[in-house]
């Protein structure tokens, strides 16, 4: 689904989406390139993953789309996030980095 090399915890790929598009408005597959590249290829995401989710955050008004130009001249869907989506990020993050550091110290015991 997501790689052979990392399973992603559930909702793992709903704050790198979000992540991702923090930086600017991209369409599906600058997505996906984006996440592998930050991620050294660890993180690889597939399209019957990425658009699912990039529908769900969609619906949940996190996200926008609207239809553009890819830089390969192509029609393309571009997402963006909402003001709604900038504030679930943020409490993503913080959720993420206590759960991050939490799962840190139990692999640190002896």
């Amino acid at each position: 689904m997501i790689t052979t090399q990392l399973d992603l915890v559930q909702g793992t790929l709903d704050v790198l989406v979000l992540k991702t598009l923090a930086w600017q408005p991209m369409h599906g597959y600058a997505i996906a390139r984006w996440i592998k590249e930050r991620t050294e290829s660890v993180i690889l995401v597939e399209e019957g993953a990425l658009y699912p989710a990039l529908h769900r955050l969609e619906r949940r008004g996190w996200i926008e789309s609207e239809w553009g130009v890819s830089e390969n001249n192509r029609k393309a869907k571009f997402y963006q996030l909402t003001t709604r989506g900038r504030q679930q990020l943020r409490a993503e993050t913080t959720a993420w980095t206590r759960y991050v550091a939490a799962v840190g110290k139990v692999l640190e015991t002896a």
